[in-house]
Formats: C-alpha cells, structure tokens, sequence
C-alpha cells in the first residue's frame, strides 16, 4: 500500500498471542514462530497469499491490511475455521508446554498509508476490538479456545449475513465496547454451531470437536476443534 495520501477501502485483520509477556524470551520467540505459520497454513488453504499482506507487525502479533481484490467471505469464515484448526493442532503436539492463545479480529473500512502504518478509523476499530473486555474474557472463561475471534458491526452485516460465510451468524454474538471516549460494535463468535458433534473428539484429554458447513464453498463440512470448544445449549 503506498503512501499517497489517498483513501482506500480494505478488509484489516488483527491478531494478538494471549499472555505474551508471561512468556520467556524462548517461549516468546517460539510463539511468534507458531503463529507465522499458523496464519501461513490458514491463508495458504484458502487461497490467500499472505507475501500479498500489508503488516505491521509487533511482538505479540500483527495488523494487516488485505489486497483490495480479496474476498471478504472466505476470510470472514474459512480462514478463520483454518486457523483455529492450525492452532489446535500446535497445541496438541505442545502437550504440556504453554498454549498458544490467540484473539483475532477483522474490520473492512477506510484507511490511508502513513510512516508508522496505516491511519484511519478503520485501523482503530479493529485493534479496539481486539483489545475489548469480552473477546479477552472469552479466554479465560474457556480454557479449551485456542481462538477468540471477533468482527467488526459493519463486517457482520456485509458479509457474516449473507450466507456467503462458512460460519453461520446464529454462532455469533453483539458486543458493545467503549475505550477512549469512543463506543464499538462488534459480534463475538460464541456459537452454538450448526452440526457440532461432542463425541467428535479425539479421546480422552483431548479438546471436543466443532463441525460447520461452509457457506462460500459448495457446503463442504470443516471440522474446527479449537474454535468451539463444546456444544452450548439455549
């Protein structure tokens, strides 16, 4: 994205590694490894090249603003179902050794290219979300997620709703967050998930299974163990 001064309009997508800094220097090291790849294999998946990303990296994650010719649907939910596939399967060859833990986000709006990284709301709106209470609660109270992942208000009812997304919007849930004198919307994705299956497991110790149909790809039936723990009933 070159620095001209100009609007554009882009999908952001902002990740962050849970209890970084509870984390040695080794650990800090191996973690930010894990997560490269992790958001490598979730991308390569789907059909996104992540050589393609604009990022502003930090030690405990990154920003990135995606080509304007990405779709935003598969993003919204194939990656995402990818990447918690990847970081369950991380953890589980971890065993003992600390989890990575990851919070995501994802927001299309208006931004320009600045010397520190890009400026805008929407870079704000997607690292406040990122930050917001509910997505880091969501962690804690379930110890089983390796992912929380939350998107933007506008990014829910332009392409969460559509049907297009392979995560269906009854899965998700609105928040309101205000940090700095400004309020944000968002929806955290929760579940319950249609055809989640418990017994799915691998066995015993092992993280229950989730189960979605794709929306944007022909109903293919993708099998997310980390991203939603377990069947939650109404």
């Amino acid at each position: 994205m070159n620095s001209n001064g100009h609007l554009v309009y882009r999908l952001l997508l902002a990740v962050d590694i849970q209890a970084y800094s509870r984390r040695d220097t080794r650990e800090q090291l191996l973690a930010q490894q894990y997560l490269s790849d992790a958001l490598d294999s979730a991308a390569a998946a789907v059909g996104l090249d992540r050589a393609r990303w604009d990022k502003q990296v930090g030690g405990d994650g990154e920003l990135a603003t995606l080509p304007e010719d990405v779709d935003p649907a598969p993003v919204a939910g194939d990656f995402v179902i990818r990447l918690a596939a990847a970081l369950h399967g991380i953890n589980r060859e971890r065993g003992a050794e600390a989890p990575l833990r990851v919070r995501l986000s994802l927001h299309h709006g208006t931004l320009t290219a600045g010397p520190f990284g890009p400026a805008g709301d929407a870079p704000i709106v997607v690292q406040r979300l990122l930050d917001a209470g509910p997505l880091r609660r969501l962690l804690v109270d379930e110890p089983a997620r390796d992912l929380a992942y939350v998107v933007s208000d506008s990014l829910y009812e332009d392409v969460v709703q559509t049907g297009f997304c392979a995560l269906p919007p009854a899965a998700f849930h609105a928040i309101k967050v205000k940090a700095k004198g400004a309020a944000f919307r968002g929806h955290i994705f929760t579940g319950p998930v249609a055809g989640a299956d418990e017994e799915g497991a691998d066995g015993p110790g092992d993280r229950p299974a989730g189960r979605v149909r794709g929306g944007g790809d022909g109903g293919r039936v993708y099998d997310f163990p980390a991203l939603v723990p377990h069947q939650r009933h109404a």
